[in-house]
């Protein structure tokens, strides 16, 4: 690995590459962020990468709660540098990660909300802190879709009742019933995460690069959606996130202190349902 990023470090151990993400002050998915990423997974891609790769986060409190409302049009413009014009979304993006010649690991603290939990749907595992670790998908509640694989995912994993219950609540999840729906792989108990992680990869950095890599293309042939699926997701998105209702409601969060240290952002899915209801026939 060559490349230093202004959000990302980066540490290889061996076969393994531990990546921390932080973007201060809650590393909400920005510009910088998908820029990022975008070099990150093009390093990943070469012969030469790691056959595994570690994702953290540098925040205890939030791994990343949600893309920064305030730049979409931004990260998009970023993320269409992985992949041109045609795919200038975060979905395509993240169906790239799931595509990468490595095995991904998310190790989860603090809140992943939104496309922060999609990025880590887009990983090959993911394991989180029994207590300090919540899951969301808000983007209902806002008045919008998940736009960058939630839906594709989450059906996939938890099957339609609670793909439902998770997509149309915007709730927040704890690790242990995001476990038990099969959200994340394991909820382990914070003090035994680092360890637990860190042994994990490094028996998959010992294995042959060859078999890792064609397992998990296997698996992805059977698992991964279309890539027209995708791109459908992140258009209806794209044009509700824009519509008057959710320009309301993003505003009321804002006054609220959305996308800052506080109350909002740490219960996000509480402060959803505090919000003004909306008009019958919106």
């Amino acid at each position: 690995m060559t490349a230093s990023y202004e959000t990302i470090s980066t540490r290889l151990d061996g076969d393994v590459l531990f990546a921390t993400f932080h973007a201060p002050p809650i590393n909400l998915i920005g510009p910088g962020v998908v820029r990022d990423l975008v070099g990150l997974l093009e390093e990943l891609s070469q012969p030469t990468a790691p056959r595994v790769v570690v994702f953290g986060s540098a925040d205890p409190d939030f791994f990343f709660p949600h893309v920064d409302l305030t730049k979409v049009p931004e990260y998009t413009a970023e993320a269409a540098k992985a992949g041109g014009p045609g795919d200038a979304s975060l979905g395509m993006l993240f169906r790239r990660l799931s595509e990468i010649p490595v095995v991904t690991v998310a190790k989860l603290r603090g809140r992943a909300r939104g496309a922060g939990s999609e990025f880590l749907l887009a990983c090959d595992m993911r394991f989180a802190s029994r207590e300090n670790a919540v899951l969301g998908q808000p983007e209902v509640g806002i008045g919008t879709t998940p736009g960058a694989g939630a839906i594709q995912h989450l059906t996939r994993l938890l099957g339609r009742g609670r793909a439902l219950e998770a997509v149309l609540t915007s709730a927040d999840f704890d690790a242990e019933l995001a476990e038990r729906y099969g959200w994340i792989n394991r909820a382990v108990p914070d003090a035994e995460l680092d360890e637990f992680v860190a042994g994990l990869a490094a028996r998959l950095g010992a294995f042959p690069r060859d078999a890792l890599i064609a397992a998990k293309a296997a698996v992805n042939a059977i698992s991964l959606p279309t890539p027209a699926d995708v791109r459908a997701d992140a258009a209806l998105f794209q044009q509700l996130v824009r519509g008057e209702v959710a320009q309301q409601r993003t505003a009321e969060l804002f006054e609220r202190g959305f996308q800052t240290r506080g109350r909002t952002e740490l219960d996000l899915g509480a402060a959803l349902g505090d919000l003004k209801a909306v008009d019958r026939r919106g």
